[in-house]
């Protein structure tokens, strides 16, 4: 048995998990974590094995809360449903076509709302900079008609907060009425002919409930992975002057440290899978209908796959990459919108202004058990002389 009074709480998970994470792996990369009634899968290598075998583990799973608040789609559900609710939305947020219709448009809208920062006093990065940036690329990119990004981040707030919800009580019943402003901005979108989302309605083998359900993750993963991301990277830059001296320097070097961050802070921190039947991962038994819980923050930390894996480093060349969009069936299709999205933010704030940090109270670090960013990230933009930032 093991010595449950040494295994984390959910407390000690949502705020610093880092070294909890770290002594767990060490003991063994698959351990039984009874605050999260949950296998938590720390390792890299039983990481990739869980998430790329959806015969063994699954997450078409009644537990699992998000598709019973949008309903079924490629989020919940497994084999040939998944690949049938994926398809067209996969297919339409491929990396070339996404560069095609937003290379230009993702960084006019992070220079806009960076330019409209500057010189007006302390302002909080996460709700100022990340969160519009994803709702504004999100509307953009589906081609959402007559819809505000305070309108989807309204969405996006209340599906959380019912996901939340039923986590604490799983007996609660589900508010429908959450989807009622997602079901009528696709319903005006698709009406327009040649719009993005129209395109990808014609393509998709789908009813209308299951299409709406696909838009509504595609939202929520576009929201929150993004919003997490760009403050996470913020939070990395800013907080680290030396660090924000080179990526000035060294554009080049920008996207690296995109991904740098996003291995040391996915924006989404864990991933649950439910196991098919009896198995083992790791060396561990993992019984029928069994929680899996994988810790994306802790995989990418893993020693074996990562030097120095607390270290923010710009030079890992020769490792393999890190498992923030996670990987297999499931891997994220707009990943490579949330990269252009968190480089855009990246370039809009250390090629024009300097971001000094107010105070120590307003910058605060990432939490969550889930998703995992910053409360606040209060700064001052100053105007500056020139695109290295001086004064």
């Amino acid at each position: 048995m093991r010595n449950l009074a040494r295994v984390p709480t959910v407390e000690q998970l949502s705020g610093n998990p880092h070294p909890h994470l770290a002594r767990l792996r060490a003991e063994s990369s698959v351990a039984w974590v009874p605050a999260l009634d949950a296998w938590l899968v720390t390792g890299r290598a039983p990481a990739v094995e869980v998430m790329r075998d959806d015969r063994r583990f699954t997450v078409d799973d009644p537990r699992f809360s998000t598709g019973r608040v949008v309903g079924p789609s490629m989020l919940s559900l497994d084999g040939a449903d998944h690949k049938r609710h994926r398809a067209a939305f996969a297919s339409a947020f491929r990396p070339a076509l996404t560069r095609a219709q937003m290379s230009e448009r993702v960084p006019e809208i992070a220079v806009g709302l960076v330019t409209s920062m500057v010189g007006i006093g302390p302002v909080d990065l996460r709700t100022a900079l990340a969160a519009p940036l994803a709702a504004r690329s999100a509307i953009a990119v589906l081609g959402l008609v007559d819809t505000t990004p305070a309108e989807v981040l309204e969405w996006y707030a209340a599906i959380v907060a019912e996901v939340t919800a039923l986590g604490s009580d799983p007996g609660a019943t589900v508010d429908t009425s959450l989807m009622g402003g997602i079901k009528e901005a696709v319903r005006r979108t698709v009406a327009v002919a040649g719009s993005p989302l129209a395109g990808i309605r014609d393509d998709a083998d789908l009813t209308d409930h299951e299409f709406t359900a696909n838009v509504a993750v595609v939202l929520f993963g576009a929201l929150e992975t993004s919003e997490a991301m760009i403050t996470n990277l913020m939070w990395w830059v800013l907080g680290d002057a030396d660090l924000g001296d080179r990526l000035r320097a060294s554009p080049g070097l920008r996207d690296r440290a995109v991904d740098e961050s996003l291995r040391l802070e996915p924006g989404a921190a864990i991933v649950d899978r439910f196991s098919v039947g009896p198995t083992e991962i790791g060396g561990v038994g993992i019984a029928a209908g069994d929680k899996v819980t994988v810790s994306l923050s802790a995989a990418n930390r893993d020693p074996a796959a990562h030097r120095d894996p607390d270290r923010f480093s710009l030079d890992r060349d020769d490792e393999p990459p890190h498992l923030a969009f996670a990987t297999g069936p499931h891997v994220c299709i707009g990943a490579h919108l949330a990269r252009m999205e968190a480089r855009a933010a990246l370039d809009a704030v250390l090629d024009r202004p300097v971001a000094t940090c107010v105070a120590e109270a307003g910058f605060d670090p990432p939490t969550g058990l889930v998703f995992r960013k910053p409360a606040r990230l209060v700064v001052e933009l100053r105007a500056s002389r020139d695109s290295r930032g001086g004064p």
